[in-house]
């Protein structure tokens, strides 16, 4: 064995359960667990931070399941990061592994974790010497600044590493994975407080300041008689509203086979694929390559100012200009709103369309590469009903048929599902939803993903002989 698999190999890691199956409170209360862990974590703040210049991408925050500020500042961005390089890489060819054996899992999986570590050190590393988490200003230039640079780096890692095996706990004793409960559960925070937060915010168009919450800033709002923020309280609302109905929705649309048991006659089920086949991975591949262009081009300017990915306000941290400019989402209703009229600068639709367009192509791209990573494609989905008993009914038993039939509907479903997930992240970003439409597109689809899960697990603990059924 090389030296390469001896270390991928021998990375420390979660051990599973030793069971072969999971209770439903034993899952419950693991995943539980991990959330309080990851709320609490996001509470600690950095020891010797000054200026934190990133509390300005609150975006970024949520997307990458962080809290800036705090010892997981780095939160899922170095494993999200891992997966799409190690994605690109294998759909690319450049680098190929075996994803039908058990060894071939076996090493992508260390390869993803071992990527994962590099870029937990290389990003907290980036953050602190970059000056996006830096130590205070007035300790520039002495040896104690280089030091806090060092303990700040130190804290982050020890954050990164703790993401990285919650994340592993999660997928081994939990419902889902790590990263899907950190992404929900930030944006579940960030939608609550952005809807109720009765605090003040920022002054309003009639310079009148309002609570920070939708909600409470809507009815001050009504009272003062300003019909333009309360329309644009109203509207974000509304579009939070038709984003949770409109996705529910969606994911519950499938394609049904029917198969049939070989051994038993007259007897078979439908086998449900879902119109969205690859659920929310692409967008969040997507969501986090948009948030690592962004967070990069921040750090670039602070080193070297202006730079190939954009140019940065100092005071809000929105792009105003380069290629993150072009990709990032206008909230055109509010615009809409504020100026009364729907004819403005063509700028404006401009970016709304290379938006769109590049969250439509970059989410059916990453399903078509997580689909051949994921064991998705027609044969392993063939392989796994086969090895269940089921077949076509009228053809004979034979996994090339089967494979055959699978490939009608899954690449359709794979192409369609990412561009229609994408568009509808997209949609939901350009009319102002709170906590950014493509918040909560995740979040609804990773609720309603968990939804299933659970329902699923607790009927095997009711029925015990569905569980057999099953075959769990």
């Amino acid at each position: 064995m090389s030296l390469f698999k001896n270390i991928i190999y021998n990375l420390p890691e979660v051990g599973g359960p030793t069971q072969k199956k999971l209770s439903f409170k034993e899952k419950l209360k693991w995943t539980m667990l991990i959330l309080v862990i990851y709320f609490v974590l996001g509470l600690f703040p950095l020891f010797g931070l000054g200026q934190n210049s990133l509390q300005n991408f609150e975006f970024l925050s949520i997307i990458l399941g962080a809290q800036f500020g705090s010892i997981i500042s780095l939160g899922i961005g170095p494993i999200v990061t891992s997966s799409i390089v190690l994605q690109l890489l294998n759909g690319s060819g450049i680098v190929k592994f075996d994803l039908s054996s058990h060894e071939g899992k076996k090493t992508f999986q260390g390869v993803q974790k071992l990527l994962s570590l590099f870029f937990i050190v290389f990003e907290g590393a980036i953050y602190v010497f970059m000056g996006g988490l830096a130590p205070s200003a007035n300790y520039a230039g002495t040896p104690l600044f280089l030091q806090l640079q060092l303990v700040l780096i130190f804290q982050l890692i020890l954050g990164g590493i703790m993401i990285l095996f919650m994340d592993e706990v999660v997928s081994k004793w939990g419902f889902g994975s790590g990263i899907s409960l950190f992404i929900a559960a930030g944006v579940s925070q960030s939608i609550f407080i952005q809807a109720f937060n009765w605090l003040p915010g920022p002054t309003g168009l009639e310079g009148v300041t309002y609570s920070a919450g939708a909600i409470p800033s809507l009815f001050q709002a009504l009272s003062q008689g300003d019909p333009t923020t309360a329309g644009i309280n109203l509207a974000a609302l509304l579009s939070t509203v038709l984003v949770f109905v409109v996705v529910v929705y969606v994911q519950a649309m499938k394609v049904e086979i029917p198969l049939s048991f070989g051994r038993v006659r007259g007897h078979g089920i439908r086998w449900p694929l879902s119109f969205i086949y690859t659920s929310n991975i692409p967008v969040i591949l997507v969501a986090a390559l948009l948030a690592n262009l962004q967070l990069w081009g921040t750090l670039l300017q602070n080193w070297i100012g202006p730079n190939i990915f954009g140019r940065f306000s100092e005071t809000t941290g929105q792009a105003v200009g380069g290629f993150v400019y072009w990709v990032q989402a206008p909230n055109i209703v509010r615009t809409i709103i504020e100026q009364k009229t729907l004819f403005f600068g063509s700028d404006l639709y401009i970016q709304c369309i290379v938006y769109a367009l590049f969250m439509i192509a970059g989410s059916v791209v990453f399903s078509v590469f997580w689909v051949q990573t994921a064991g998705m494609d027609a044969r392993s989905q063939a392989k796994q009903m086969m090895s269940s008993g089921l077949q076509i009914p009228g053809f004979r038993k034979d996994q090339r048929v089967l494979e055959s039939l699978l490939n009608r509907y899954i690449w359709p479903l794979t192409v369609m599902g990412g561009a229609s997930v994408g568009l509808m992240a997209a949609l939901a970003d350009l009319t102002g939803a709170l906590s950014r439409g493509t918040g909560i597109l995740l979040a609804v689809m990773i609720i309603y993903k968990l939804y299933e899960d659970i329902a699923k697990q607790h009927a095997m603990d009711m029925n015990p002989m569905m569980r057999k059924f099953m075959g769990k």
